[in-house]
């Protein structure tokens, strides 16, 4: 009796400790989306202390439009301060305006402070 609750316990612990590590629910969410991002992608994402549901909806906002964009630019411009949101919003708005603006320019705007 002792000796399963101890076991109860551990167990217990230990799912804790892998639903607070491992953002499962931003992982359901972007296969549910169609948008390929691995679960070890979120976790050092998590390491590197980047929200990953700041990274994977603008992916998953991106995907729908048809837009191409990887998780690893969209990572580097959260890290250097830029709004993702904000560059993914651009890139969309130009994409259907006949604008030719790539990730590169928009994010550069973003961080020279432009709107």
């Amino acid at each position: 009796m002792k000796l399963t609750l101890i076991i109860a316990a551990i167990i217990i612990v230990l799912l804790l400790v892998f639903f607070t590590v491992i953002p499962v629910g931003v992982w359901i969410t972007a296969i549910a989306s169609v948008v390929k991002i691995n679960i070890f992608s979120l976790v050092g994402m998590k390491l590197r202390r980047v929200r990953p549901a700041k990274i994977v909806r603008p992916m998953i906002k991106a995907t729908n439009a048809g837009l191409k964009v990887k998780g690893n630019q969209l990572e580097a411009h959260y890290l250097a301060g830029g709004d993702v949101d904000n560059v993914i919003n651009a890139l969309i708005a130009a994409e259907r305006a006949g604008i030719d603006l790539s990730f590169e320019q928009a994010s550069a705007i973003d961080l020279a402070g432009r709107n």
